[in-house]
Protein backbone atom coordinates (compact mmCIF):
# COMPACT_ATOMS: atom_id res chain seq x y z
CA UNK A 1 0.00 0.00 0.00
CA UNK A 2 1.43 3.51 -1.05
CA UNK A 3 1.46 6.36 2.12
CA UNK A 4 2.26 9.75 1.89
CA UNK A 5 5.11 11.67 3.29
CA UNK A 6 2.38 12.05 6.63
CA UNK A 7 1.49 8.20 6.43
CA UNK A 8 -1.63 8.52 4.58
CA UNK A 9 -2.85 5.80 2.48
CA UNK A 10 -3.96 6.01 -1.16
CA UNK A 11 -7.69 6.40 0.19
CA UNK A 12 -6.95 9.14 2.52
CA UNK A 13 -6.70 7.44 5.84
CA UNK A 14 -4.18 8.50 8.40
CA UNK A 15 -1.70 5.76 9.87
CA UNK A 16 -3.35 4.44 13.49
CA UNK A 17 -1.71 6.92 15.94
CA UNK A 18 -2.66 5.18 18.78
CA UNK A 19 -0.56 2.27 17.87
CA UNK A 20 2.58 2.15 20.57
CA UNK A 21 4.99 1.11 17.74
CA UNK A 22 4.14 4.24 16.01
CA UNK A 23 7.05 6.76 16.27
CA UNK A 24 5.08 9.85 15.06
CA UNK A 25 7.87 10.79 11.96
CA UNK A 26 6.71 11.11 8.82
CA UNK A 27 6.92 8.38 6.06
CA UNK A 28 9.90 8.61 3.34
CA UNK A 29 8.30 10.97 0.51
CA UNK A 30 10.34 9.24 -2.16
CA UNK A 31 8.99 5.51 -1.00
CA UNK A 32 8.38 3.10 -3.74
CA UNK A 33 9.09 6.77 -6.10
CA UNK A 34 11.47 5.40 -9.08
CA UNK A 35 13.58 8.39 -8.96
CA UNK A 36 14.57 8.62 -5.35
CA UNK A 37 17.57 11.04 -5.23
CA UNK A 38 19.10 8.86 -2.80
CA UNK A 39 19.78 5.33 -4.44
CA UNK A 40 22.61 8.10 -6.11
CA UNK A 41 24.45 7.32 -2.47
CA UNK A 42 26.53 4.64 -1.73
CA UNK A 43 24.59 1.93 -0.07
CA UNK A 44 24.78 1.72 4.04
CA UNK A 45 25.36 -1.82 5.44
CA UNK A 46 21.97 -2.83 7.08
CA UNK A 47 22.86 -2.91 10.90
CA UNK A 48 22.60 -6.67 12.71
CA UNK A 49 18.81 -7.58 13.18
CA UNK A 50 17.99 -7.28 17.07
CA UNK A 51 17.58 -10.52 18.79
CA UNK A 52 14.62 -11.55 21.35
CA UNK A 53 16.41 -10.64 24.44
CA UNK A 54 17.75 -7.36 22.76
CA UNK A 55 13.94 -6.56 21.84
CA UNK A 56 12.77 -7.52 25.16
CA UNK A 57 14.91 -5.16 27.00
CA UNK A 58 13.70 -2.24 24.64
CA UNK A 59 10.31 -3.18 24.99
CA UNK A 60 11.03 -3.13 29.14
CA UNK A 61 12.82 0.38 28.51
CA UNK A 62 9.71 1.65 27.13
CA UNK A 63 7.46 0.80 29.65
CA UNK A 64 10.35 2.27 32.37
CA UNK A 65 9.85 5.32 30.39
CA UNK A 66 6.60 5.69 30.24
CA UNK A 67 7.03 5.69 33.98
CA UNK A 68 9.14 8.46 34.17
CA UNK A 69 7.75 10.53 32.23
CA UNK A 70 4.36 10.05 34.82
CA UNK A 71 6.82 10.55 37.27
CA UNK A 72 9.37 13.10 36.66
CA UNK A 73 7.64 15.44 33.88
CA UNK A 74 4.91 16.93 36.71
CA UNK A 75 8.31 17.99 38.41
CA UNK A 76 9.84 20.08 35.41
CA UNK A 77 12.08 17.05 33.98
CA UNK A 78 11.82 17.46 30.32
CA UNK A 79 13.88 14.63 29.85
CA UNK A 80 16.65 11.46 29.32
CA UNK A 81 20.76 13.00 29.52
CA UNK A 82 22.43 10.07 27.90
CA UNK A 83 26.62 10.44 28.04
CA UNK A 84 27.65 9.74 24.56
CA UNK A 85 30.94 6.80 24.55
CA UNK A 86 31.40 8.18 20.84
CA UNK A 87 31.71 11.66 21.18
CA UNK A 88 32.48 12.36 24.74
CA UNK A 89 29.34 14.61 25.10
CA UNK A 90 25.99 14.24 26.82
CA UNK A 91 23.04 14.02 25.10
CA UNK A 92 19.69 15.31 25.86
CA UNK A 93 16.38 13.55 24.80
CA UNK A 94 13.08 15.18 25.56
CA UNK A 95 10.31 12.32 26.33
CA UNK A 96 9.26 12.21 23.10
CA UNK A 97 12.23 11.75 21.01
CA UNK A 98 13.68 9.11 23.64
CA UNK A 99 10.87 7.03 22.97
CA UNK A 100 10.61 7.89 19.19
CA UNK A 101 14.34 6.32 19.37
CA UNK A 102 13.48 3.07 21.35
CA UNK A 103 10.46 2.26 18.93
CA UNK A 104 12.69 3.08 15.64
CA UNK A 105 15.08 0.89 17.03
CA UNK A 106 12.76 -1.90 17.41
CA UNK A 107 11.35 -1.34 13.93
CA UNK A 108 15.13 -0.90 12.33
CA UNK A 109 17.49 -2.34 14.74
CA UNK A 110 19.16 1.05 14.73
CA UNK A 111 18.69 4.57 16.59
CA UNK A 112 17.63 7.37 14.16
CA UNK A 113 19.58 10.74 14.15
CA UNK A 114 17.54 13.52 16.13
CA UNK A 115 17.92 17.17 16.45
CA UNK A 116 19.49 18.08 19.15
CA UNK A 117 17.54 20.38 21.73
CA UNK A 118 18.12 23.94 21.31
CA UNK A 119 20.12 25.05 24.46
CA UNK A 120 19.22 22.31 26.55
CA UNK A 121 19.07 23.34 30.35
CA UNK A 122 21.25 20.03 32.30
CA UNK A 123 18.77 20.69 35.05
CA UNK A 124 15.61 19.35 33.31
CA UNK A 125 17.17 16.39 32.15
CA UNK A 126 18.31 13.14 34.28
CA UNK A 127 20.14 9.85 33.60
CA UNK A 128 18.55 6.94 32.93
CA UNK A 129 19.75 5.67 36.61
CA UNK A 130 18.66 8.76 37.97
CA UNK A 131 15.31 8.33 36.88
CA UNK A 132 15.35 4.17 37.84
CA UNK A 133 16.20 5.13 41.02
CA UNK A 134 14.10 7.63 41.83
CA UNK A 135 10.63 5.57 39.90
CA UNK A 136 12.02 2.73 42.58
CA UNK A 137 11.68 4.87 45.50
CA UNK A 138 8.64 5.97 44.82
CA UNK A 139 7.44 2.79 43.88
CA UNK A 140 8.45 1.32 47.04
CA UNK A 141 6.86 3.93 49.26
CA UNK A 142 3.41 3.19 47.68
CA UNK A 143 1.12 0.75 49.61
Amino acid sequence: MHRDTYGHDSSGHEPNRHDPLWDGAPLDPFLEDGFDPATALDAEPLPEPLDEEEKLLIREDLVQLDAFLELLAPRGIKGIAIDCDGCHEVHYYAWAIMRANLVHMLQYNQSRVHEPPFSPDPDEFVSWDYARGYADAITDQRP
